[in-house]
């Protein structure tokens, strides 16, 4: 059974038909929010960031969300195989100790904990990330507006059904609630912002943690982010929020014209309020230079539980930690094919294989 599709964009599909796909052609990679779901992305990672992209020399863009924002962080240090191997076991032996009687942890118990996660991973190797030679990274954040200003036991709430009844009328006007705050080690953005209110930030030491940390921060599982240095005063949450699969207008150079889009689906949600919005879901212009590699949806089913990891997984296994860690062992072991497929096909990129976006 084959693992992988690609799907295209018009201009990607027909500079494929025209030169193939080199690792020179690659000008922007996204990285999308959804959780455990990107686990099966990690030999994908390995082998673009460990053997393929070494063959050039182009600038790339890296532009992620959520544990996309992660996945293209640790794309920035060096050895990024060892550091993607590391990513995967540390995500899938992640567990949270809960005492009798509580059901889950608190928001304030998953933030303090994935927060010392994050400095274990980072700590002393933060200016790998921002002085890479080549990668250019953009971590994208949600920053509360009005009621969403401040965290609150009502205000919270109250502030996302706001936020939803905006987006519900029009996308754009989602941004009377919340704005795309992306902290970036470039100069400019690879992406045009006509469709979001939007700010650029530059990462630094000062803020990497605490803008990473942001990005990953899912609202009511996880405590926003205060007082980010060098970023507008506010509350900061998960990019996802905002930018859930970064359904964004891109600008490739002109010299490597493609967005090469590792994924866990076809379809490239725009934000994580858009998700009961199956409209939203269909590709668009703003899309004709990507090319995505998704999982078949039959080779899926393969995997256990018929599905990939997610974050339902904490609750069906529940505190049997070791039965939910074999599940998602299995199916990133089962994710090697993706990674052989994709090498097998740049051999000879067969344009008939590529699907509509």
């Amino acid at each position: 059974m084959q693992a992988l599709r690609l799907y295209a964009g018009p201009l990607a599909r027909h500079h494929i038909e025209h030169h193939g796909l080199r690792a020179q052609d690659v000008g922007v990679i996204p990285g999308a929010a959804g959780g455990p779901k990107g686990l099966v992305l990690g030999p994908l990672d390995r082998f673009l960031f460990g053997q393929w992209l070494p063959q050039s020399a182009q600038p790339v863009h890296l532009v992620g969300a959520s544990i996309g924002a992660w996945r293209m962080a640790t794309a920035c240090l060096n050895d990024p195989v060892a550091a993607f191997e590391r990513l995967e076991r540390d995500y899938i032996a992640q567990h949270y100790a809960l005492p009798p009687g509580q059901k889950r942890p608190t928001p304030d118990q998953v933030s303090e904990q994935f927060g010392g996660s994050l400095q274990l991973f980072y700590g002393g190797r933060i200016q790998e990330v921002l002085l890479h030679p080549r990668y250019h990274l953009h971590i994208v954040t949600s920053r509360g507006r009005h009621l969403l200003g401040r965290d609150g036991r009502i205000r919270t709430p109250l502030g996302y059904l706001g936020a939803f009844a905006a987006n519900a009328l029009h996308r754009k006007a989602l941004g009377a609630w919340l704005e795309r705050v992306v902290f970036s080690t470039g100069a400019g953005l690879p992406f045009s912002t006509q469709d979001l209110r939007t700010r650029q930030v530059p990462l630094a030491e000062a803020n990497f943690m605490d803008a990473l940390q942001a990005s990953c921060s899912i609202p009511f599982v996880l405590r926003p982010v205060h007082g980010i240095a060098g970023a507008p005063p506010g509350t900061y949450w998960d990019g996802g929020i905002t930018d859930y699969h970064l359904h964004l207008r891109y600008q490739p150079p002109t010299s490597a014209p493609i967005v090469l889009y590792p994924h866990f689906q076809q379809s490239v949600v725009p934000g994580w309020l858009d998700k009961a919005w199956k409209s939203r879901h269909r590709s668009s212009p703003a899309l004709d230079s990507m090319l995505v590699l998704a999982p078949d949806p039959a080779w899926v089913k393969s995997l256990p539980n018929a599905k990939l990891p997610d974050r339902q997984d904490f609750t069906r296994y529940g505190p049997d930690l070791a039965g939910r860690m074999k599940a998602w062992n299995a199916a990133t072991a089962a994710s090697q094919q993706l990674a052989e497929e994709f090498d097998q096909w740049l051999q000879r990129p067969d344009p008939s294989r590529l699907l509509p976006l």
